[in-house]
């Protein structure tokens, strides 16, 4: 049994085992094996018979002094961590099993919230700058916000991953956690702010006084929301995934005020239309380029106009067949598409560091360039490829996303900060 009460009141054939609980032999109990505790108490009443071993493991035994085990007895006393493992029983079978993080009948709990609402107040109070960028982000990018909130918590490990293989990198490992941990604890006073601010709207939103009065109604609605059953823990995950996601993208603008995207150069005009030469002159005058057909400007193909859903589906299509046949003749055999996908993975990320396209893009007319116009780079082109993986994970919702951005980018362009482009077919390669 684990974290609940064993009463033997009769005859067991074989084991008795208890994790986190309590053991209770009745007087007329008779245990044929060995009685095990780990994490609990075991209470042995006067006639209780245990014909083999009784082991206590980080608890404490209540025995009579007459009472003797067949086998061997071996008590270890509770451990200091044993009284807390044993509280967090309770809120393990009335809070975790039931869906909801906060059990109203437990008196801790109200004790760890009380801290909490300390801190969260402390935060609006103090940084009530930051808190008001992410609810401004909240009000107009929420569906971003949640994205890039579940894109950080995927990218988190193998970042992670990334940083301990340099080595040199592991260092950096826990800033980085301590800088996620810090962004969500400011999203999500955040996101309790928005919520109270949609409930009684303030006079002045930037009101330090008026910040903390909303601050304070989605507190109380969100406590109350974690004491119902599974939409507690469905809204304790939702929020902690809006929070992170805002402060990312808060931070992003900031990083982008601080340094400025330039201002491209001019798209060079097209020639102007040559004068009329009369026919007997015999002078070979050049057809002007026809209306309508890009001009290729010298070296910045962020200005080329941007490629279409059909152009990039297209060029995908044709990635997706050459690799599928590279996979056919390399004879892998593996069912899972796991493979392949790392293999698509790599092709991708390789040709966008080489050429700044792949095969299909060349056959499409399509580059994938930096907002200011440079090459991509690896970490570019690794930051690109990953993120794309999410953008296709939910749904494809990240891919169909340029069709309502302004710039025609998708989640994985905004976050490796790319433009993909419709070049001329004349356009080099690099």
């Amino acid at each position: 049994m684990i974290a609940g009460t064993a009463t033997i009141e009769g005859h067991v054939t074989g084991d008795l085992v208890v994790i986190l609980g309590t053991a209770r032999l009745a007087p007329t109990a008779v245990v044929d094996g060995d009685v095990v505790t780990v994490g609990g108490n075991a209470t042995v009443e006067s006639g209780a018979r245990v014909n083999g071993d009784l082991v206590l493991v980080a608890g404490q035994l209540t025995a009579p002094p007459e009472f003797r085990p067949g086998g061997e007895q071996v008590v270890l006393g509770p451990l200091p961590v044993t009284n807390g493992l044993r509280a967090l029983v309770p809120w393990v079978t009335d809070g975790l099993l039931l869906g909801r993080p906060l059990v109203p009948s437990l008196p801790w709990m109200w004790a760890l919230v009380a801290i909490l609402f300390g801190i969260y107040l402390a935060i609006v109070l103090v940084f009530d700058r930051a808190v008001h960028a992410c609810t401004e982000t909240l009000a107009v990018r929420p569906l971003s916000a949640f994205a890039a909130g579940l894109l950080v918590l995927m990218l988190l490990l193998p970042v992670s991953l990334l940083l301990a293989v340099t080595v040199a990198g592991i260092a950096v490992i826990p800033l980085l956690y301590c800088a996620v941990f810090l962004a969500g604890l400011v999203g999500k006073v955040s996101v309790l702010c928005s919520l109270g601010a949609r409930l009684l709207r303030p006079s002045d939103p930037d009101s330090r006084a008026q910040l903390a009065r909303s601050f304070v109604l989605g507190f109380v609605v969100v406590t109350a929301v974690y004491m119902v059953p599974i939409l507690g823990f469905v809204t304790w995950a939702t929020l902690g995934a809006l929070g992170l996601g805002a402060s990312a993208l808060a931070i992003a603008a900031a990083l982008r005020r601080e340094n400025p995207r330039p201002e491209p150069a001019a798209v060079p005009m097209p020639p102007p239309m040559p004068a009329a030469v009369p026919a007997d002159a015999g002078a070979a005058v050049a057809a002007p380029a026809a209306p309508g057909q890009p001009v290729a400007p010298a070296g910045d193909a962020s200005i080329c106009p941007r490629a279409t859903f059909l152009n990039r589906a297209g060029a995908f299509v044709l990635d997706l067949a050459l690799v599928g046949l590279t996979y056919a003749l390399l004879g892998i055999d593996d069912d899972t598409p796991g493979r392949f996908l790392l293999l698509l993975l790599a092709y991708r990320v390789v040709f966008w560091t080489w050429k700044g396209t792949t095969v299909g893009g060349i056959i499409a007319q399509t580059r994938v360039v930096r907002v200011d116009g440079t090459a991509v780079r690896f970490a570019d082109a690794l930051v690109r490829g990953l993120s794309s993986v999410f953008s296709f994970a939910v749904l494809g919702l990240g891919c169909l996303w340029m069709l309502r951005d302004q710039e025609s980018q998708t989640w994985h362009d905004r976050i490796a900060g790319t433009y993909v482009v419709r070049v001329p077919r004349t356009w080099p390669l690099p």
